[in-house]
């Protein structure tokens, strides 16, 4: 499949840049793994390597290479380092200082940054560049599974409700609603209507969405891109925005990016997070209701609808079902529910001698 217009747009290329700028304090063989993952990684993965490598050389240089600089760590160093080092490390997690902070990592993120080292580790081992991967004997943080947030049926028609007329809204909030009214109602119903990922929306552009047969290409984790469709409800409220967007003389001629900002440019990540963030507090002020927690809602829904898991992992773009099925694992209590009068445990059609 052909690439759209404008595929490296803003975002990677902000990507793209941080990635270089933080090189520059890092060890020159990093810059080398980064190039031999780069056609299988998004650019968003590769920075998130980058930071997570970044604490995991500070931390050796502080305390297994004390007096290196980490510019300055070579392969043999790297091959030095034990499971007990990595164990270590991630005990440091817990609480540790960088540029001046306190910091501390959730089980969740400490596996993360394992993951992330225990990557670099297995590329340079699989090119023969160091002969032992110590990160292989370390066990992964137990995750304790959160209970999952999501909206209920009635929650979502109120949330796209107070999206479209405004109510609750605090008075400067308000001031701004009627200029932002349709864009926030058409990204609501895209996340709530597609289950589409945050870097997904944001990166959407204009040429994305074909209405002829309502679908539109999203580019999805690793850069592998996908063609997803949605419903004449979801079309209605993009068809709306892209209408509104037409009319208005301070959209640039030759702005691509599909959802933009108050500053006309193409909306961030954390403004959308803010926008959701906003209705939803209105609606349901006891649930933590984020972009993701709009992608559950609708991944729970569909398995409703389908009781398909392969349907929703496809659909979802995981690449493996058994992300799906734990994200989802709640809705088997519609399942016990289901099942709880089936059992008869007085008379019915039971014979009276039956064993």
């Amino acid at each position: 499949m052909a690439k759209p217009e404008n595929y490296y747009d803003e975002r990677n290329i902000r990507n793209l840049d941080k990635i270089e700028e933080l090189l520059r304090e890092l060890p020159p063989f990093v810059e080398d793994y980064l190039r031999g993952v780069e056609q299988r990684t998004s650019t968003l993965t590769r920075l998130n390597y980058v930071y997570d490598l970044r604490i995991f050389f500070d931390f050796l240089c502080s305390r297994k290479f004390r007096g290196k600089e980490v510019a300055s760590l070579t392969l043999e160093d790297v091959e030095q380092v034990t499971d007990t080092d990595v164990e270590i490390f991630l005990s440091y997690l817990s609480n540790y200082g960088f540029r001046g902070r306190r910091l501390s990592c959730s089980e969740r993120a400490k596996a993360r940054k394992l993951s992330s080292v225990r990557a670099m580790y297995k590329f340079f081992f699989n090119k023969g560049l160091i002969e032992v991967n110590q990160t292989a004997k370390v066990a992964t943080p137990k995750l304790h599974e959160k209970e999952i947030v999501r909206l209920e049926g009635g929650e979502v028609s109120a949330l796209l409700d107070t999206a479209e007329i405004g109510s609750g809204l605090s008075s400067h909030a308000a001031g701004y609603h009627d200029k932002t009214k349709i864009r926030d109602c058409a990204i609501l119903t895209l996340f709530l209507g597609t289950g589409i990922r945050i870097s997904e929306l944001v990166g959407l552009n204009n040429e994305s969405i074909d209405f002829s047969n309502n679908s539109f290409v999203v580019t999805r984790k690793g850069g592998n891109q996908a063609i997803l469709y949605f419903s004449e409800e979801v079309g209605d409220a993009l068809a709306a925005y892209m209408a509104q967007k037409e009319e208005d003389p301070r959209v640039a001629p030759d702005e691509h990016a599909l959802f933009l900002s108050m500053q006309y440019r193409r909306i961030t990540v954390r403004a959308v997070e803010n926008l959701v963030k906003k209705y939803a507090k209105i609606v349901t002020p006891l649930k933590k209701i984020t972009p993701h927690k709009l992608r559950s809602t609708y991944g729970t829904a569909l398995y409703r609808e389908t009781g398909d898991i392969y349907i929703v992992a496809d659909v979802l773009g995981h690449r493996d079902v058994n992300t799906t099925r734990k994200h989802y694992a709640a809705i088997t209590e519609d399942h016990r529910r289901s099942v709880a009068g089936k059992v008869r445990l007085h008379g019915g059609d039971r014979p009276a001698n039956e064993d």
